[in-house]
């Protein structure tokens, strides 16, 4: 099944071209154009966020209940689809929220149940590989989008919206694409069948590691708000928006690079230790933040941020798929998804007031310090599901 492995890359790559074309705009978008305060980034970004993880472990319970993937990841597609029609049109901050919150309810209804996809076509011992293939794939859509966002803007047209009306041709691609991926579960289950949402929400099931590791992720996020505050700090300090984009694609170049050799490394030496290095990483950036306003050592910067997402985003989601019970596989990978993208609002909405009351240097401060937290809990109370290959 390693076909739908390359497929569901491929639906992510297109979908993230789309999506990276106008994510790194938002800012200026929302400050520059509509005249919006930064208190708008924390609310649009936290409640977006945090719609998708609200709907992230329902959809997951839902796809291990009626035994279906594929149907939830085309909707969930097309949903997002629709949210960006909304952005081209959106006249206030709000328009972008409504345009936001759309298109993550897209993102609620299918990734718990693409993420499943993936485990069910994989094997045990190259499940590391196979999510970090997805995320190279993933992230090099962005690295594309990113780019091609830059080039439309610079040689072609000097409208943000004209960039927002391109990116619908990759959105309704991925969602198409997702209609050729073959599902391995053939077993079919009555969706009129009344849901026991108790079963599937009794922790007692889940492993006491991945109870401890779902309170580290949340300790993580709590300091990890929006990327957007990223960019938006480049350009308080001096970078032109144009070339702001150009830093979130050495973001994304780093981040595609070390996402599937990162992956596969951890099904031999095992997840924790890609994770530790991953949050120190992670910890040291947000450090260099809240301390350096020096445009050069940006570069540098970003550049280690997308090293710390190539180690992190597929390495998490095998290491919680390790120690998911067989039968809730989605369900546990909604969970955690939910988990960290709930904490995206009050997160995001601490970094906006953190940062209008106490300056743009304390939310990347706190950050660090949640960072460096999560490391010691890491290596105190975690231990691996089981023994990896050579390890």
């Amino acid at each position: 099944m390693f076909r739908n492995i390359v497929i569901l890359g491929f639906v992510s790559l297109l979908a993230d071209v789309s999506s990276e074309m106008i994510y790194p705009l938002l800012p200026y978008f929302l400050i520059y154009v509509l005249g919006s305060g930064i208190y708008a980034i924390g609310i649009i970004e936290g409640i977006a966020e945090s719609t998708a993880s609200l709907l992230k472990i329902f959809f997951g319970i839902y796809s291990d209940r009626v035994k279906k993937r594929k149907f939830f990841a085309f909707w969930g597609y097309l949903f997002s689809f629709l949210g960006k029609i909304f952005l081209v049109l959106a006249s206030s901050w709000g328009g972008v929220l409504f345009s936001r919150f759309v298109d993550r309810i897209g993102k609620g209804i299918r990734t718990a149940p693409r993420d499943a996809l993936i485990v069910e076509s994989s094997e045990q011992d190259k499940r590391g590989a196979s999510f970090g293939l997805h995320r190279a794939l993933d992230t090099l859509g962005a690295v594309l989008g990113v780019g091609i966002a830059f080039v439309v803007l610079k040689y072609f047209s000097n409208s943000i919206r004209n960039v927002f009306l391109l990116a619908l041709i990759p959105a309704i691609l991925s969602a198409l694409l997702v209609l050729t991926v073959k599902e391995k579960n053939k077993e079919k289950t009555s969706a009129k069948e009344k849901i026991n949402f108790k079963e599937y929400f009794d922790f007692q099931k889940y492993p006491k590691n991945l109870k401890i590791f779902l309170l580290i992720s949340f300790i993580f996020t709590i300091g990890n708000s929006s990327n957007l505050f990223l960019i938006l700090k480049a350009i308080d300090i001096g970078f032109a928006p144009i070339y702001a984009l150009l830093l979130y694609m050495t973001y994304n170049i780093t981040h595609s690079l070390f996402s599937y050799p990162a992956a596969k490394l951890s099904d031999k030496i095992g997840r924790k230790k890609i994770l530790i290095l991953a949050y120190f990483l992670f910890g040291s950036v947000y450090l260099g933040f809240s301390f350096i306003n020096l445009k050069t050592v940006y570069w540098f910067l970003f550049l280690l941020y997308g090293i710390y997402g190539g180690l992190s985003e597929g390495v998490e989601k095998a290491f919680v798929s390790d120690y998911a019970p067989k039968n809730l596989k989605a369900t546990v990978l909604g969970a955690h998804a939910t988990i960290v993208g709930i904490t995206l609002l009050p997160a995001s909405i601490l970094a906006g007031f953190l940062w209008k009351y106490f300056g743009s240097n304390t939310p990347f401060f706190f950050s660090s310090l949640t960072a460096f937290l999560s490391i010691i809990l890491l290596i105190k109370c975690i231990k691996e599901p089981f023994k990896y290959e050579n390890s």
